[in-house]
This record gives C-alpha cells, structure tokens and sequence, in this order.
C-alpha cells in the first residue's frame, strides 16, 4: 500500500458533508485498504467557520473554498454545498489545477452536466455524482457502467422522498394536500420552503441526469416537462383506487418506439397497485429500468438524509481514488447518441380526466362526440349526479398529450361541462 495519502478537499460541511467527513475519519482504516493508499481530509470549505463541528479539526476549516480547490496538491474535490455558484466555479478550478470531483450537485449537472464533463476530459480528470440522484441507491454506475452494454428504453422512479411521502400519507389515512405537507415538515422531510419539491424541480433535475445517462443525449433540465403535485386531492386517490391504483410522483424517461427520440417528464401518474412503484412508501425512492437484455430492473432504497447520500459519496470517493492511483480515469459523458428530446406533446400515454357536468340528458354523449373528434379512445366512463349536478368520470385508451390538451380544452367550452376537476395521467400498465 502507498504510504503517502491522497488528500481530499470537502466544499460545505452541512447534513452531508458532516457525515462525508465522519466516515472518512472512522472507517479511515477500511478505505485506505480499499483503495490501496490512505485518505487524508486536507480542507474543509464552509460560510460560516465558528460554528462547531464535531470530529473536524478546525485548522482544516476555511472559508476561501477557491484558494482551497486551487492548492494543487488535492487529488479529490468532493463538492456538497449545491446550486449553481459558486459550485460550478470552484468544480472547473479544480479540474484546471489537478484534482477529479464527486459531486451531489444535481441542479448544477442537469444544467451544465456537458461543460463539467468536457473540463474533466479537457484535464484527464474524473467526474463522478452518484450522490446527485436517489440518495444511497446505486443507480448511475449500473446506466453508466454494469448496463453500457445494453439498450435502456425506459427508466420510471419516484426520485424525490418528500413527495412520496406527502401522496403517501394521503393514500393511507385520506389526508389532504396540505396535512399531509404540515406532517413531512414537522418530521423534517420537507424544507421550510418545499416548493424545489412538491412542484417537481429536485425530479426534473434527477430525470435530466437519468436521461443523459440511459439513452446517451444531452439532456438539459429545460428539456424536461415538469408538472408539480399540489393540485393532487384525496378525491383523485378515490378514483385512483376505484381503479385499482395509487397516486406517485414520478420522474419518467422514455426513447420513442422507433427509437429516434427520448422524452423526459415529471408529474403524478395514477399507476396500478400491482406495479412494483405503487409499494414504495414512507420517503424511499425506487426507480423502475426497462432495457433489451436484461429486462426489467428496480432499485429501491432511502433517497436522501445525510448517511445515505454520504455513503454514495464515499463510493464515488473510493472509485475516483483507485483511478488516480491507477493513473486512469472512469467513464466520462456518453452523448454519441445525439437523440433529440420530443416535445411533451408527443408523448402518449392512458388519461384519468374529472368532469363536472350537468345533470341532464345528452351530456354523456356530447362529451363522447369531443373525445372522437379529438382522436382520444374512450376506455371507461363513471357518471355520478344529484341535484342537477354530475361528476363524470373518464378514462382513456393510449392518446398523445397534444390529442388530449386538445380535447380537454375543446370540453371546456361545452356549455354543460362546469369545469375539469382534474386530469391525470395513467402509468405503468
């Protein structure tokens, strides 16, 4: 084993970063025997250096994370604060003046995840952020690595465990909306400000990552339809179960059945409950891997919180340090593909859309004649009424978004439709 450590420079010491930085130091041992040579801690950049933290050596706290990353005697940065800068700066200094990155940036990569990669090339360093999406669950080196010699066609997951939590706490005791939020803050699973959360951000970020990743093309989080789960009510989860499903939100990346173009999107679905998403509850994450040859794949596990998004940084950690002893570097961007990324209407999927309606003869039968002429197959249909007032219940076949926007705003002008209560999506059938 080389006696001389590989020095590691940590950008924020927050939930994360403080447990990056206390394993590192109690299973220091281990790590030095599985990467070959010890790990030293060299630098801790932070906002706020009076704080204390515990197990940290405060000569190693600084608040010039850029005369940190600059050194040039780091061999690895792993980068914990998030957002976009001064992140992105302090990443591409560190590839120019020698050291590879693990970062659990996710915003940052989804939107100049391309940049990163060429600066890493550019400088023959490594850039790894398995940490960036779902938490502890391995998830990108099996897309980037153990499946790159397969054909990944869909990746399906719930990737963010707030909002999981919150439409679970709605399924199981009928909870609305904003109870159910009250309690995920309470617990500590949703921030003081969860809109990065329930309107679907922190998934769209995630998708765009996965998508680069699963089908080879540059996928940027403009690319990514996103559609936030507040409008979700206990109503809809009524329906869903009079169907036999649940309600997620769910970060969907799809390549088109002729294969020349992926789609990326973010929304709650109706999904059915004998499908393996429908069992995830709590804040756990699962993400669902359709490919040619190996079929499908699901990885489960906790999806955020420091130890598990820890324990993904110091795999990454361990992986980017073997390389440097190597002299090698890990696989880069993969983006040969080069696929365009389809508009959201050319998505097709099942629809579950809420009407009300007018309690009277012919209602049915105009809104029927709206959906055919909107090329949109009607698979079922509930009617409710009382008192001159109906609810009526539509569920379609596979129709394209652009067909059903169409039809939904063509129903809107019925002078016997009151108003579209809702409309959802249907999934994993």
């Amino acid at each position: 084993m080389r006696t001389r450590p590989l020095k590691v420079a940590l950008l924020g010491c927050g939930v994360v970063g403080s447990e990056v930085a206390r394993i590192m130091t109690t299973h220091a041992d281990d790590l030095a025997a599985r990467i070959g040579a010890p790990v030293e801690l060299a630098g801790v950049a932070v906002r706020r250096p009076g704080k204390v933290r515990e197990g940290i050596d405060p000569a190693l706290v600084t608040t010039d994370a850029t005369a940190l990353v600059k050194r040039g005697d780091i061999d690895v940065v792993v980068e914990v604060i998030g957002g976009i800068e001064p992140a992105r700066t302090l990443i591409t200094a560190a590839f120019e003046h020698g050291a590879s990155v693990v970062s659990a940036n996710k915003a940052l990569l989804a939107q100049d995840g391309a940049a990163l990669h060429a600066a890493a090339e550019e400088n023959g360093k490594d850039l790894y952020y398995e940490a960036a999406v779902a938490g502890a669950i391995p998830l990108i080196r099996p897309l980037r690595e153990s499946l790159a010699g397969d054909k990944v066609n869909r990746v399906l997951g719930i990737v963010n465990g707030t909002t999981n939590f919150i439409l679970d706490k709605m399924d199981s005791t009928g909870a609305g909306y904003q109870e159910a939020l009250d309690e995920a803050t309470a617990l500590g699973y949703a921030e003081a400000d969860p809109t990065a959360d329930v309107e679907g951000f922190d998934a769209a970020a995630k998708a765009a990552i996965l998508a680069g990743i699963a089908f080879h093309t540059r996928v940027r989080l403009d690319d990514v339809y996103r559609e936030g789960m507040t409008e979700v009510t206990a109503a809809d989860f009524a329906s869903a179960k009079e169907m036999g499903c649940t309600i997620k939100l769910l970060a969907i990346c799809e390549r088109a059945a002729d294969g020349a173009s992926v789609t990326a999107r973010v929304h709650p679905a109706m999904i059915p409950l004998s499908h393996p998403l429908a069992s995830v509850r709590g804040a756990y994450n699962a993400v669902f891997v359709e490919s040619d040859a190996a079929g499908q794949l699901m990885f489960y596990g906790p999806g955020a919180g420091g130890s598990p998004t820890a324990s993904a940084v110091l795999g990454d950690l361990v992986a980017v340090c073997r390389n440097r002893l190597s002299g090698a570097t890990g696989p880069g961007e993969s983006a040969y593909a080069a696929l365009p990324v389809s508009p959201m209407g050319d998505v097709v999927t099942r629809y579950h859309i809420s009407l009300d309606v007018a309690d009277k003869p012919g209602v049915l039968a105009q809104v029927a004649t709206v959906f055919a002429e909107h090329g949109v197959s009607i698979d079922t249909v509930r009617q409710q009424g009382k008192d001159g007032e109906a609810s009526l219940v539509v569920v379609t076949h596979r129709a394209s978004d652009a067909a059903l926007n169409g039809t939904v705003e063509a129903l809107r002008s019925l002078d016997t439709v009151r108003g579209v209560a809702s409309i959802m999506r249907v999934e994993g059938e």
